[in-house]
């Protein structure tokens, strides 16, 4: 019997990564598999999982391993015994496919990893979910628009954002030893979220190593057209805009810019957790953020367009969440998220053209929602269905132990 193990530093099914790694293993064990999750045991317990628990690591692990990453800028080169100790127990579980989805969570070594992985040569599938695997710190670098990964990173511009290092910059020196320890990895497989991703990892040291693009999926019994007469009334017109939480990568300014070119009866309903103490204009409704995901499909079938003016990103859910409820999305060209848009699941602008966004919004107004609402959903249907994107991983294991 095959074996399929998951690393992860979380695993809590509140998260998106905790959701697929529990329908993958339940589809791998439908197709004759063993399923077993590796995880941070200081983060998550003991939860119930469909899958056998591999727990690493304990609460002090965790702390060292912070303390490292404060200090020393030293993310993912602490917890050597705990990583040790998993080592061990990978080695006898043997497992014919390892996919990891992310080792930065204070918790793993990707030294001692990587050296394993390499020993033991079995194929190991990496989903790309940011980039901290091929920088020398940051996880994401789009907003500072820094390209020092591309050649070699130094003098990080941004040394204190996750994971956030409060005194040494030792981004040359990571970038280095990441090149050596994932480059030496035989079996690796790299799956990218969006064809973004994989262009930009194809201009780093990562750029010779195999790499799949499989795009995200979503619930599209629960994110489907949801009608309300009691939205409508109570919001009127309204452009929506949705974020877990509202940061200037996510465009929080621009959204209180957009909020200044509106029409007298055109109002902005933003759903999602704000900087404390940050006001937005009259003519905002601002919504907490809600794990409600049936009232949030009301909110994106009664908005006339979802507006993501973000700055930084892979391969945007909320985008596929408002086209799966038939409403157009108007969104900056930033990385992956232009990728669910076409002309008749809304408009791309420029980054920062705030006017833009305003100008593809009314047009979509005036032209009527209705021109694109069955456009949208026929397109949902042929591309964000998650259960195909979860056979997508099914069937790349098999190919990977076929023969």
């Amino acid at each position: 019997m095959k074996k399929l193990l998951q690393i992860n530093p979380v695993i809590k099914e509140n998260t998106s990564t905790g959701k697929i790694m529990r329908t993958l293993g339940e589809l791998a064990q439908a197709a004759g598999w063993e399923s077993y999750v590796a995880y941070s045991r200081a983060r998550d317990g003991v939860p119930p999982h469909s899958s056998r628990l591999v727990p690493v690591g304990n609460k002090a692990d965790l702390l060292l391993h912070w303390v490292a990453t404060r200090l020393f800028d030293a993310h993912g080169l602490a917890s050597r015994l705990a990583t040790r100790r998993f080592v061990a127990r990978l080695r006898e579980l043997n497992p014919d496919v390892i996919h990891i989805h992310n080792i930065h969570g204070y918790f793993l070594n990707y030294k001692i990893l990587s050296r394993a992985l390499a020993q033991m040569g079995k194929p190991v599938v990496w989903t790309v979910h940011d980039c901290w695997l091929y920088t020398g710190h940051c996880y994401h670098y789009a907003s500072a628009g820094c390209e020092r990964w591309k050649t070699g990173c130094h003098h990080c511009p941004q040394k204190k954002a996750f994971p956030a290092s409060w005194l040494l910059d030792r981004s040359r020196r990571n970038w280095k030893d990441k090149k050596k320890a994932f480059c030496s990895i035989p079996g690796l497989t790299l799956v990218t979220v969006s064809r973004w991703m994989k262009g930009e990892i194809a201009q780093s040291f990562l750029g010779r190593v195999r790499c799949e693009v499989i795009h995200n999926g979503i619930n599209l019994d629960t994110f489907r057209p949801s009608p309300s007469a009691e939205t409508a009334l109570a919001y009127g017109t309204y452009y929506l805009a949705v974020a877990s939480i509202w940061l200037p990568e996510k465009g929080l300014q621009d959204l209180e810019k957009l909020s200044s070119v509106l029409d007298a009866d055109e109002r902005l309903v933003v759903v999602g957790k704000r900087p404390s103490g940050h006001r937005f204009p009259r003519n905002v409704v601002c919504l907490e953020r809600t794990a409600d995901a049936a009232a949030l499909a009301v909110l994106y079938t009664e908005a006339v367009a979802l507006v993501n003016p973000t700055w930084q990103d892979n391969y945007p859910t909320v985008n596929m969440e408002a086209i799966a409820c038939g409403t157009p999305v108007v969104s900056y060209r930033t990385g992956g998220s232009p990728e669910s848009i076409t002309p008749r699941t809304g408009r791309v602008v420029e980054q920062g053209d705030v006017e833009g966004l305003a100008e593809a919004l009314h047009a979509i107004r005036r032209q009527g929602k209705e021109h694109f609402s069955e456009a949208c959903r026929s397109y949902a249907l042929a591309h964000f269905r998650a259960q195909d994107r979860f056979n997508d991983y099914i069937q790349l294991y098999e190919s990977l132990t076929t023969g």
